[in-house]
């Protein structure tokens, strides 16, 4: 089971609770459930609060509805384990990410082609940041499923760029200027620096997310070079590249959910440095030959260069082939 997977579970153990009785017939079934990692301290791998969402029009307390959904969801092939937390928050230990499944979902969840043909809203009285966080949210909310919910989107409460920064589309480029917009949350006032966006380096975000991108497509050329193409397989030292693949999915359900761009730019930062990290071990070294392990982290590294160039289409941002 992935992430994903365990959000619709959540939301077929619900739907099965209140047509067995458990839970009362009148209790609102999300279409939804928002399932995030579990925040330092907390218990398990994930956690969500769908027993808030319910626990109202099934007249129980969140902790008993969480009770009843946990019994279920204990049961489910692919959960280790189920454990209720606080007032009725459901957290759950899952099995290790398989590097075949992570690498088949990302690459059927490549969203760019979706991401570009989204959202086509008049915003032309809309202030320049007003008009790129409401953009890249409306690019969010339709890759998602949902309807593009103008209306919702329209509440949002953006602070723009300060008057001192002038025009910081044509000081840092526009893809430069639109992350340092949305890195940082809507309702603050975004700050911008050469050193970020400009200088090419290690102390830029924007530059790594984008290196990294380009790191994974020049390793799939240098294959190809060297005779071998990817091959999904089992990949046994690339632990944090998995996991961060595996989260994605949710990570953009949240970002949806919450109208958080910020929360995909801090995701793809982290996914940038641990494929950078992982870059070295993909290519044969001196005289070894290419081998199906060679193969097995070509194609994990090819999984995660199209989840960033999605995350960054999503933003409203190029992902370069070469840096």
């Amino acid at each position: 089971m992935t992430p994903a997977d365990l959000s619709r579970c959540v939301v077929r153990a619900v739907r099965r609770a209140v047509a067995d009785g458990e839970l009362a017939a009148g209790a609102a079934v999300p279409e939804r459930v928002v399932v995030e990692r579990t925040r330092p301290g907390g218990v398990g791998d994930y956690a969500t609060p769908v027993a808030f969402q319910v626990a109202k029009a099934a007249g129980r307390p969140p902790r008993d509805v969480a009770g009843v959904l946990a019994r279920r969801l204990g049961a489910e092939p692919g959960i280790e384990h189920v454990e209720v937390t606080g007032a009725g928050f459901l957290n759950f230990v899952l099995p290790a990410p398989s590097a075949p499944a992570v690498v088949a979902d990302a690459i059927s969840r490549d969203v760019r082609g979706r991401a570009a043909g989204a959202v086509p809203v008049d915003d032309s009285g809309l202030g320049l940041r007003e008009r790129v966080v409401r953009r890249s949210v409306l690019r969010l909310v339709e890759v998602q499923g949902g309807a593009t919910d103008t209306a919702r989107s329209a509440r949002l409460t953006v602070a723009p760029v300060a008057r001192r920064d002038g025009d910081v589309v044509s000081r840092y480029g526009a893809d430069a200027a639109c992350w340092a917009m949305l890195a940082t949350p809507a309702r603050e006032t975004p700050s911008f620096s050469d050193e970020q966006l400009l200088v090419q380096g290690e102390a830029s975000e924007f530059f790594r997310v984008r290196y990294a991108h380009a790191r994974s497509r020049a390793l799939l050329r240098n294959a190809e070079q060297l005779g071998f193409h990817p091959e999904a397989g089992e990949v046994d030292d690339a632990t944090a590249l998995l996991r961060l693949l595996a989260d994605h999915p949710l990570v953009l359900e949240a970002a949806a959910h919450h109208r958080a761009p910020e929360r995909l730019t801090r995701h793809l930062v982290e996914l940038a440095d641990a494929l950078l990290d992982f870059q070295y071990r993909v290519l044969p070294q001196g005289d070894e030959k290419p081998s199906a392990a060679h193969r097995a982290r070509l194609a994990l590294a090819e999984a995660a260069g199209t989840v960033l160039a999605g995350g960054l289409a999503l933003l409203g941002m190029d992902a370069p082939e070469r840096l």
